[in-house]
């Protein structure tokens, strides 16, 4: 953020929550009738234009107005997002979800992307280390208006029916955060830019396993993040219970 001055991350912070909520791209008119950040709408044209030329920024298509790039969505996560803390309730709910399932090991890892796939209104996905994988939720992608993008929706189904493919994802280098998350720009096919991935991994019945949603880039950070913190604690918690 070093080449950033305060006002330019204000005016990037006020355009990823924006297009967050709404999936549309953001143009200055709106920062400016929605955030009054105090300048005019012509100041903040030149500051998204110097934000779109510095790689946070892109313009889609021919639309006066800009969407963030994975660039920006992950200096967001890490600097600029403030977590939501899970309340005791959902807490409570969740590991009441888990405890029947958790001397099973298939019926827990399935359990687990059922909570996910609720929780982030997207696609809740497990994968072993042994090659077997768990989905849920796939209804979700259809209320989501990226997916309405045929090309988008068929390389998602694609994807989550080729394990070996979900897998050399998972099994990239992502750094050494809990929880990883990974971007369809990142993975070099043009049908993925619209999508998002945050998964985390843990050791479960003596294997590796990855566990993640899997739905547009404008998850909700703030509130999947930690709780799939949380999901990781329980699991690995169960971990001695499994058979």
């Amino acid at each position: 953020m070093i080449d950033l001055t305060s006002r330019q991350i204000q005016i990037l912070k006020a355009v990823i929550e924006e297009y967050l909520k709404t999936a549309e791209p953001i143009g200055s008119d709106t920062i400016d009738r929605k955030f009054n950040l105090g300048v005019s709408p012509a100041t903040i044209r030149s500051e998204l234009a110097y934000l779109g030329d510095q790689g946070y920024l892109k313009q889609p298509h021919s639309s006066a107005g800009r969407v963030p790039t994975p660039m920006a969505l992950k200096l967001y996560v890490q600097e600029l997002m403030n977590k939501k803390d899970l309340s005791v309730a959902d807490e409570v709910s969740v590991k009441e979800r888990m405890w029947e399932s958790r001397h099973k090991f298939d019926s827990m890892l399935h359990e687990a992307t059922r909570v996910l796939s609720e929780r982030a209104q997207s696609v809740g996905v497990a994968v072993t280390a042994d090659h077997q994988a768990f989905h849920s939720g796939y209804s979700h992608l259809l209320s989501i208006p990226e997916f309405e993008d045929l090309d988008v929706a068929r390389t998602v189904f694609q994807l989550l029916e080729e394990t070996r493919q979900l897998e050399s994802i998972f099994l990239r280098d992502w750094g050494g955060d809990m929880v990883h998350m990974v971007f369809g720009g990142d993975l070099g096919n043009r049908y993925l830019e619209p999508v998002g991935i945050l998964f985390t991994e843990f050791q479960c019945a003596d294997q590796r396993c990855m566990l993640g949603v899997i739905g547009s880039s404008r998850i909700d950070y703030a509130y999947m993040i930690p709780f799939l913190e949380y999901m990781h604690g329980l699991l690995e918690e169960f971990h001695p219970s499994l058979s």
